[in-house]
Order: structure tokens, then C-alpha cells, then sequence
């Protein structure tokens, strides 16, 4: 058994759960979206891109991509949340978590894209 493979797909798998847990609930209750939950998609799915940039393969491109972009909507749901609560000072209403949690459904998207590649990619291993 390969570590690194093992490491590579616990975050992939990880990124893609957390995801789904912060995305889970009513689309415009902030009570069934934690913040802490959505934190921890970030590092996770951050973890999960440096991990992917040592692959030079078209898959490992792929893959890549999906991280980016995984990514990028976190980070922007992250920072509409920081704006809603600390800026604008009009705190977590439901148009506003609704756009927080439209954002992490994208990214759970990517990240759902993401293992089905690494499903694909362990079903095409020879040995």
C-alpha cells in the first residue's frame, strides 16, 4: 500500500465531506450553517490543492482544476460571511446565507468531480 496515495485520497475524500456538512441544511437558516464547519472545508480543500501539484498528468491537471476552483468558492463564501458580519454589520440573514451556502455547493460540486476522478483513476491502475 502506497502512503502518499492514502494521504492524497483521505484529503480529497475529507475536503469533499466537510463540504457536505456545512452544506447540509435549510438553504436560508445560518443555524444549520456553522462557521467552524465551513473553516475547516477551507483548510482541508487548501491541504488537498498542495497536495495535487506534484502530479504532471492530465488527470493530475484535472484534479488540480477542481481544487482551484473548490477552493476559490470557499474562500468566497468565507469572505461574503466576513462582509455580512463584521462589515456591513447587517449579520447572517437569509439572503445572505443563502449566497454562503449557493457558494459551498459549488465547491462541493468540484469536490464531488474530484473523487470521481480518483475513483476513476484507482479503477485504471494495473498492477
Amino acid at each position: 500500500m502506497n502512503l502518499e496515495k492514502v494521504v492524497f485520497g483521505f484529503f480529497i475524500v475529507l475536503a469533499a465531506t466537510l463540504n457536505f456538512g456545512f452544506f447540509l441544511g435549510e438553504i436560508d437558516q445560518p443555524l444549520h450553517h456553522h462557521i467552524y464547519e465551513l473553516f475547516a472545508a477551507i483548510v482541508v480543500n487548501l491541504i488537498a490543492t498542495v497536495l495535487k501539484f506534484g502530479d504532471r498528468t492530465q488527470i493530475g491537471a484535472v484534479h488540480l482544476s477542481t481544487s482551484l476552483v473548490a477552493d476559490l468558492q470557499l474562500v468566497a463564501a468565507a469572505c461574503v460571511w466576513a462582509f455580512a458580519m463584521h462589515v456591513s454589520g447587517d449579520g447572517m440573514s437569509a439572503d445572505v446565507t443563502t449566497s454562503v451556502v449557493s457558494l459551498s455547493g459549488g465547491a462541493l460540486f468540484a469536490n464531488v468531480v474530484s473523487v470521481v476522478l480518483l475513483i476513476v483513476e484507482t479503477v485504471m491502475l494495473r498492477r
